[in-house]
């Protein structure tokens, strides 16, 4: 079973860059598509970003088109968020998950414990 661990949230203001890390445990990493979802407060969880299992393929909700770059290193294996251009309506619990599929979904049970963004005025 894979366990994630995602790291490198904080606090930043509106323009920055934050740089988010999610690594999983065990030898099947390459195996999974990777996604990243989010979760304001009083809202659901949204889909963020998701790649496929070898990296060439990713995808992203258009509220972050442009700025935030999903990309894997599976010698590593550790799946990153590159956030530019930030927003204070990016702040969030910013969440990875592994999914068998592709596109990744919200349905699946492989989840981080997430990792805290907040983006100031």
């Amino acid at each position: 079973q894979v366990q994630l661990v995602e790291s490198g949230g904080g606090l930043v203001q509106a323009g920055g860059s934050l740089r988010l890390s999610c690594t999983a445990s065990g030898r099947t990493f390459s195996t999974y598509a990777m996604g990243w979802f989010r979760q304001a407060p009083g809202k659901e969880r949204e889909f963020v970003a998701g790649i496929n299992w070898s990296g060439d393929s990713k995808y992203y909700a258009d509220s972050v088109k442009g700025r935030f770059t999903i990309f894997r290193d599976n010698a590593k294996n550790t799946v990153y968020l590159q956030m530019n251009s930030l927003k204070p309506e990016d702040t969030a619990v910013y969440f990875c998950t592994a999914d068998r599929n592709y596109p990744v979904t919200a349905t699946n049970d492989l989840w981080g414990q997430g990792t805290q963004v907040t983006v100031s005025e």
